[in-house]
C-alpha cells in the first residue's frame, strides 16, 4: 500500500496540535513495526540523537521519549525531577502553567505559584527576589509558549535568573520546540519538554524530554509513578539501544522520524520559524482587515497561535462560526482565556501563506453576524 491510497483531508487543522501533517508523515504509518526489532530501535536512537542536536550545541544533554501526550511528559518530569524535600516554583500565565501547578499538587509536591494573569508575561524581578530569599526552592518551571493566548514568555531571562541562583529550570517548550530557534544550554534549561504532534509536525502519541545528563542521573528512585518514571525510561533506552520499558507507540514514532526528515529538508528550525512567522503575520493582517482584534500586542505574540477577541455583536456564536468555517475547509480552536471571550487560530503544521489567504476568504464568507 502506498501514499496514493491516502484520502484527502476534508479540512485543514489550524490548532496548536494535533495539526495537519504531510502525506509523507501519514504514509509511513501504513507499515507495522515490531517494538523489539533492531531496525525499529535504530529509529528510536536516531530520534533521540536528533532531538539533542536540535535542542542544543552544548555537550552534556540527553533525551528520553515517553508514551502519552505532552502532559504525560510534563508529569513524568515533575514526578522524577523534584525530590521529596524539594520545592517547586511555577510561573503561570495561562492554562498550561496552571496545569503544571495542578500536577504538582496531585503529586504532593510543595509548590509556590507566581500567577501574572493571562495577558501579562511572568514578572522576572519578582522571581529574582523570591528565589534569592527562599533557599528551599529547588526547581522553577515555566511555559515557553503559552497557547492559552499565544504568548511567548521570556525563557532566556527566566533561565538566567534560575541558573544564577543555582536551581533547576524546567521549561515546557511544548508548542515552541522545533518551530522557534532555541538552545537549551543558552536558556539554562535543565529539562526541556515537548511533544511529537507540535512544531516537529508529527502525530500524537508520545512526548519527549531533553535533559542535562548529569541532572537526570541524580534522579534515580525519585519518581512517584512506575509508568511515568523518567529516569527508568531513560536508563532502559540507554542500556537497551532504544528499547522502551512498555509498549511503544510504533506508528507515531515512525511518523516522527519522517517528520524530522521533513524538517531537515525544509531547511531546519530557522526556516520553519520564518514560515510560521510569515503565516502568523498574514493571519493577523487579514483578520484585522475583517474587523477582528488580536488579544495580545505584537511584542508578546508568538508565531504559533493567535487569540482573537470575540466580535462585539449580539448575533455572534462561536459554535456556528466554527461549523461554517469547517464546512469551508478549516478548523479553528475555541478560546481558553478565563475572563475574556476569545477564539484561537494556529498556523503550525503543514500550513503555508496561501492556506492562510484561503482561510481569510473563508472567514469573510462565514461572518453571519454582520
Amino acid at each position: 500500500m502506498t501514499s496514493d491510497f491516502l484520502p484527502e483531508n476534508p479540512y485543514l487543522l489550524l490548532t496548536p496540535g494535533p495539526l495537519s501533517t504531510t502525506r509523507s508523515v501519514k504514509a509511513v504509518m501504513l507499515r507495522d513495526w515490531c517494538t523489539w526489532d533492531d531496525d525499529y530501535n535504530r529509529i528510536v536512537q536516531e530520534i533521540r540523537r536528533a532531538l539533542v542536536d536540535l535542542a542544543t550545541k552544548r555537550d552534556g544533554y540527553t533525551s528520553v521519549l515517553m508514551q502519552g501526550s505532552g502532559t504525560f511528559a510534563v508529569e513524568a518530569t515533575l514526578t522524577t525531577a523534584v525530590p521529596s524535600n524539594g520545592k517547586l516554583l511555577v510561573l503561570a500565565n495561562g492554562a498550561y502553567g496552571r496545569r503544571i501547578v495542578e500536577i504538582a499538587r496531585r503529586l504532593g509536591l510543595p509548590c509556590i505559584v507566581h500567577d501574572s494573569g493571562e495577558v501579562s508575561p511572568p514578572d522576572t524581578e519578582r522571581l529574582r527576589q523570591h528565589i534569592e530569599n527562599d533557599p528551599t526552592i529547588t526547581h522553577v518551571a515555566a511555559v515557553h509558549c503559552e497557547t492559552t493566548t499565544g504568548m511567548l514568555n521570556p525563557a532566556r531571562e527566566i533561565g538566567r535568573i534560575v541558573r544564577s541562583a543555582g536551581r533547576i529550570f524546567i521549561l515546557d517548550a511544548m508548542s515552541s520546540f522545533g518551530g522557534i530557534p532555541m538552545d537549551a544550554g543558552e536558556l539554562a534549561a535543565d529539562y526541556l519538554i515537548s511533544s511529537a504532534n507540535k512544531c516537529i509536525q508529527g502525530v500524537p502519541g508520545f512526548g519527549f524530554v531533553i535533559a542535562k545528563r548529569a541532572v537526570l542521573e541524580q534522579t534515580k528512585g525519585r519518581a512517584r509513578s512506575l509508568s511515568l518514571d523518567l529516569f527508568d525510561q531513560w536508563q532502559t533506552m540507554e542500556t537497551g539501544s532504544g528499547k522502551w520499558r512498555f509498549t511503544s507507540p510504533t506508528h507515531t514514532v515512525r511518523a516522527f522520524h519522517q517528520a524530522l526528515a521533513a524538517l531537515d529538508a525544509e531547511g531546519g528550525v530557522a526556516v520553519r520559524f520564518e514560515r510560521y512567522r510569515t503565516t502568523q503575520r498574514t493571519l493577523v493582517e487579514g483578520m484585522t482587515q475583517l474587523g477582528f482584534v488580536p488579544l495580545l500586542p505584537d511584542p508578546l505574540q508568538s508565531p504559533i497561535i493567535t487569540a482573537f477577541l470575540t466580535p462585539d455583536a449580539p448575533a455572534y456564536d462561536f459554535n456556528r462560526f466554527y461549523q461554517r468555517l469547517k464546512q469551508r475547509g478549516f478548523v479553528i480552536y475555541p478560546g481558553k482565556v478565563t475572563d475574556l471571550e476569545t477564539f484561537r487560530i494556529g498556523n503550525i503544521g503543514d500550513v503555508d501563506v496561501e492556506d492562510i489567504r484561503r482561510l481569510i476568504s473563508a472567514v469573510k464568507g462565514a461572518m453571519f453576524w454582520e
